[in-house]
């Protein structure tokens, strides 16, 4: 691997953190890209994350837009600590199947105390085409990590 193609820091630490996520391993969402502020997730469909008629469950598009827009705010804290989310509102947008989803979170503004997120989920079919289905905004507290 070229220096050039090699992770950043930041992305390791995120990276890391990542792993740690049992709700993210089991559902099948991989960590795609890491800058100061942002974190991009992406679900891709599966019987894991369906609702009764089919399509991505709510719940997993709340999960996959709370986790890429915990990841930016932890982007924004000392290495040497962990955030956790205070609270998140979501709309959701539209429905889909097959594909994948994608969530981008970015960090509003980032305090000491709490840290304002917001999140977009879209959805990429198999074309490539994007179409917006959810979108987040949350509140997050640093706090000491402790592993």
């Amino acid at each position: 691997m070229d220096a050039i193609d090699a992770p950043s820091a930041l992305y390791l630490r995120i990276e890391a953190s990542f792993l740690r996520q049992g709700l993210m391993r089991h559902l099948g969402a991989r960590l795609v890209r890491v800058e100061p502020g942002l974190c991009e997730l992406a679900l891709p469909y599966s019987e894991r994350i369906t609702q009764q008629q089919g399509g991505f469950h709510g719940g997993a598009m709340g999960a996959l837009a709370d986790i890429a827009g915990g990841y930016a705010a932890l982007t924004q804290v000392a290495p040497d600590a962990e955030v956790t989310t205070v609270e998140y509102k979501i709309n959701f947008l539209a429905g889909f199947k097959d594909g994948e989803l994608r969530a981008v979170g970015r960090v509003v503004r980032a305090g000491k105390r709490l840290i304002v997120t917001t999140a977009e989920v879209l959805h990429v079919d198999a074309s490539g085409r994007q179409s917006a289905c959810a979108v987040m905004q949350q509140t997050i507290m640093p706090v000491p990590k402790n592993y």
